[in-house]
């Protein structure tokens, strides 16, 4: 019987982790996503060509494979539909290559102005959420007041009014205006279109597929410190995005999880609001968000740039028992003099190189400093190629971390990913 192999970033999200599908997805018969919603957006570049998912797994362009969006992930069907409308259009059939979680939950129109009016009455302490309903929908399904895909097939327009009465009542009790008139048409067209899609039991799917020994790999969104419990919480997204998600996510035992692929950047970013020690507010931090396109793929937002911090990122690897890492973007890197990582924190006065239970801005990162490679590694081939100063800040990296960095990516496109470790196994 086969695992199911899991692809995690380790960071506030944004890195990289659908290139990394999409190269992996030719060893893999499924791709699943466990997780989020349409505020996760992935981008993959290939063949000159560039495309946004939000909600459809990455493995998508890959021919033949099976693609679930598993029961822990919420869907919006009107940004599905775009989204599935687009891939049509761009010469992707996938309505035989993807299935559907009757267990996933349905983000309401309603949903997105509850999303709207909470974020506005928090004023100043506001999280910076992407506004697509994710929030509410998940408090809705722990609730025990969700929508699930499944319901569409039994008495959904009862459930449906139900839901919505109970929205618009606290929309009142908020004072928040609102017309949900052309989304809430928009949203029942869309219904439709979903119901092309085959709505499945994926817990039993999964473990079928797995023990007809199909490979499976579990694609998550965001990023590790964005996970609600383990993150920089209260600003993190409302889903478990740590390995442990994988198998709620999905209906998988923790026992069928296989490897666990951890995903990096050279350096660090965060969009929207909340705590980021090695935050560069300087020209350095600038520099880099302008090489790197660091701006957010589904809402186009600035994101903030720093150092890479190794103490943040040795807390992600023990959370989610990350086997091999993946380091993306390292080509940005490529005309600094001096590249720096943060190796401990200081708070009040003592270094720690644990993970505090609240990070604000007392901490201050303590930096070591390597010489910068200072050449354009875009177009390497192989990690023979890499100078001597990469190679050492990537076995700098490996022995502070634990764990053997697998595969280096020197640029957006599918050709520019670097496997290591190639001779020994």
């Amino acid at each position: 019987m086969k695992s199911v192999d899991v692809l995690l970033g380790l960071q506030w999200g944004d890195e990289g982790k659908g290139k990394v599908v999409d190269v992996l997805t030719p060893k893999y018969d499924v791709i699943t996503r466990f997780q989020g919603g349409p505020n996760a957006g992935h981008t993959l570049e290939f063949n000159g060509e560039k495309y946004v998912l939000r909600s459809i797994p990455s493995g998508i362009f890959q021919g033949g494979k099976i693609n679930i969006i598993g029961n822990g992930v919420v869907l919006d069907p009107v940004l599905f539909k775009q989204e599935a409308e687009a891939l049509a259009a761009s010469g992707h059939d996938i309505t035989r290559q993807l299935y559907i979680s009757k267990k996933a939950h349905l983000i309401l129109p309603t949903h997105r102005m509850l999303d709207a009016a909470y974020e506005a009455a928090k004023g100043a302490g506001k999280i910076g959420t992407t506004g697509k309903g994710i929030g509410p929908t998940y408090t809705d399904k722990v609730s025990r007041n969700g929508l699930r895909v499944g319901d569409l097939l039994h008495n959904f327009e009862e459930k449906y009014a139900k839901a919505k009465a109970r929205h618009e009542a606290i929309l009142q009790s908020l004072h928040y205006t609102y017309d949900i008139t052309e989304l809430e048409a928009q949203w029942f067209a869309s219904l439709d279109y979903l119901k092309q899609f085959r709505f499945i039991d994926s817990e039993h799917e999964i473990n079928k597929l797995l023990k007809d020994d199909k490979s499976v790999l579990a694609e998550g969104a965001q990023g590790t410190l964005l996970d609600v419990d383990f993150g920089s919480y209260p600003f993190v997204t409302s889903s478990n995005t740590i390995c442990a998600g994988a198998c709620t996510g999905l209906g998988v035992a923790p026992g069928r999880i296989g490897k666990v692929y951890g995903i990096f950047k050279a350096y660090c970013t965060r969009v929207g609001s909340g705590p980021f020690p090695t935050e560069l507010f300087d020209e350095t931090g600038k520099k880099i968000r302008d090489i790197g396109h660091e701006y957010g793929a589904v809402t186009g937002r600035e994101r903030r740039c720093g150092w890479i911090d190794l103490v943040a990122l040795k807390y992600a690897i023990m959370i989610d028992g990350v086997t091999d890492l993946i380091m993306m973007k390292s080509d940005v890197l490529d005309t600094f003099d001096t590249i720096k990582a943060c190796v401990a924190y200081r708070i009040d006065g003592q270094e720690t190189d644990e993970f505090p239970f609240e990070i604000d801005d007392k901490i201050e990162p303590v930096y070591v400093e390597f010489p910068g490679w200072k050449c354009d590694m875009t177009h390497m081939q192989s990690e023979d190629e890499f100078p001597e100063e990469f190679n050492a800040y990537l076995t700098f990296l490996e022995e502070e971390l634990g764990v053997r960095i697998k595969i280096v990516s020197v640029g957006p496109d599918r050709a520019q990913t670097i496997e290591r470790y190639t001779e020994e196994e």
